[in-house]
């Protein structure tokens, strides 16, 4: 399914934060979880993890790997979490509206 690229931008910042509250996750299995969602690359996730990790809505951590080399890991902050909870306030809220419109806009059509 295609996803216009403003779509995905405005919303890959909240996907990415839901993804690491119920369980630490390293960039690679973030790029995977993130894809079932939204298709998405390494080239867009890192930079936004790297991001978030510098306005302290993560810390990361390595932690040694049975396959190659130890991983960054990214766990969410306390911070982390009331950034995420605010997000997904604003999106639902967002989402909420949009719904409204359309349907108002589509009973109108008769």
């Amino acid at each position: 399914m295609y996803l216009n690229p403003q779509f995905k931008k405005g919303i890959l910042e909240l996907v990415v934060l839901i993804s690491v509250t119920g369980r630490d996750m390293y960039g690679y299995e973030l790029v995977s979880e993130v894809s079932k969602v939204i298709d998405v690359n390494e080239g867009t996730i890192y930079p936004l993890l790297k991001r978030l990790t510098n306005e302290h809505y993560f810390e990361t951590y390595l932690k040694e790997s049975t396959e190659g080399p130890p991983r960054k890991y990214y766990h969410l902050t306390l911070s982390g979490k009331i950034y995420k909870d605010n997000l997904k306030a604003e999106w639902e809220q967002f989402y909420n509206k949009v719904e409204k419109f359309i349907k108002e806009s589509e009973s109108g059509d008769d």
